[in-house]
């Protein structure tokens, strides 16, 4: 479609010979060492060590398109190494590029000032700590960000923090620092600028973590998403972003790339699926000839290599606008690709499932793990609903 440039290609060898080497090998460990650990939510010993071995290799901090604290790629080519990292569970934290790490540090990168990178994004990209993103609320409909209620209100010079947030993934790691909130400070501004972003430490006083969230029974430890309340949480100006009435255009520089990352790491997480199933159809015998040559399966097969290549195109042509014309008239494409590639993984999921029987049911295939993630994604990020109203609305302009 586009040519990739020799450093992007050069990455993407690496990558896969990386893979290979030592994430695929190493995955049930890493399983059986969360299981195994006496705290749950503490670093695991094999992403350490492989971070340590990433980073040599100078596979580390992909992302921050076209920055100098990155790796100096751009959102298409960052893209194809977000599939190859997409294929395994623990792959993005090895090299530095999980989310909403990398979420966050594209943010304080953008909007932060110089203190605020001293203090918090240093760290982040050396990998010393872990952050939060942490918006979503219990208590309203937080698919309309214009309902965020958490009140952050100035006294004299510090803001003080009083609400509650879930889903706010990445804060049970003991490794996570720093959150970033989205709340109100002026509910009598124009609605689009009521909200703000700030920096919240997660062990200043008054930063309640109540509970782990599960996702269909999985906590995903060691990373975790966490229901917090925040109460009284007093800050320094100065971990104020960008500026009060700031949060939604903070917001849309920041949910451009994270949602193309997600797509590119779902269709990795496709990919992988329908190796295994093609693997397994081959291998496994019933009523006396391969699952292979049934017509079901054989047209299963071949909807899922059509349905990955038309998901794949779609959001690398969005990465390409991003990069050429900008998040703004990208946001027609960004959207269909929120909707498209986690829609898109769950039928080739639940396929390679069925191909699988009971083994695709269990914890002896990434399948249902993997399964379960994905389907946070049509969630994530905007729900499917709020996606499709946004690219019908562009459509029908059009015609007026």
């Amino acid at each position: 479609m586009f040519e990739l440039s020799d450093k992007a290609k050069k990455l993407q060898v690496q990558l896969n010979e990386f893979m290979d080497a030592y994430i695929y090998p190493n995955e049930h460990t890493h399983h059986e060492q969360i299981e195994q650990a006496q705290n749950r939510w503490a670093p695991v010993p094999i992403i350490e060590e492989l971070k340590a071995k990433a980073r040599a290799e100078g596979l580390w901090n992909l992302f921050l398109p076209e920055s100098d604290l990155g790796a100096g790629l751009t959102n298409f080519e960052y893209a194809h190494l977000c599939e190859i990292m997409g294929r395994s569970e623990m792959a993005p934290e090895v090299f530095n590029c999980s989310a909403p790490d990398t979420g966050n540090m594209e943010t304080i990168a953008r909007y932060g000032n110089e203190e605020q990178q001293e203090q918090w994004l240093k760290p982040l990209l050396a990998g010393e700590i872990r952050s939060c993103f942490s918006m979503t609320e219990p208590d309203v409909a937080s698919s309309d960000a214009t309902n965020i209620a958490c009140e952050i209100r100035r006294e004299g010079d510090e803001y003080v923090i009083n609400g509650k947030k879930w889903w706010s993934s990445g804060a049970m790691t003991t490794t996570s620092k720093i959150a970033i909130v989205m709340g109100k400070t002026d509910p009598t501004a124009p609605k689009h600028q009521q909200q703000s972003m700030i920096l919240v430490p997660l062990d200043a006083p008054g930063v309640k973590l109540i509970r782990s969230l599960k996702v269909f029974g999985y906590d995903h430890a060691p990373h975790g998403h966490a229901e917090i309340h925040y109460e009284n949480v007093r800050v320094p100006v100065s971990n104020m972003l960008l500026g009060e009435g700031r949060g939604f255009e903070i917001a849309q520089g920041r949910l451009g790339p994270g949602r193309i990352h997600h797509c590119m790491r779902t269709i990795g997480v496709a990919e992988r699926a329908l190796e295994m199933m093609c693997k397994r159809a081959n291998e496994r015998e019933a009523f006396g000839q391969p699952l292979s040559s049934f017509d079901s399966i054989r047209k299963d097969i071949a909807r899922s290599r059509i349905e990955i290549e038309q998901a794949r195109l779609l959001t690398l042509k969005a990465a390409h606008m991003m990069d050429t014309v900008g998040n703004k008239v990208a946001r027609q494409e960004i959207a269909m690709i929120k909707v498209i590639a986690p829609s898109m993984a769950l039928k080739v999921l639940d396929r390679a499932i069925q191909v699988h029987g009971g083994a695709g049911v269990s914890q002896d295939t990434f399948l249902a793990s993997a399964w379960a993630k994905v389907r946070t994604l049509r969630l994530a990020d905007g729900p499917d609903e709020v996606h499709l109203d946004s690219v019908a609305k562009i459509e029908l302009r059009q015609y007026r």
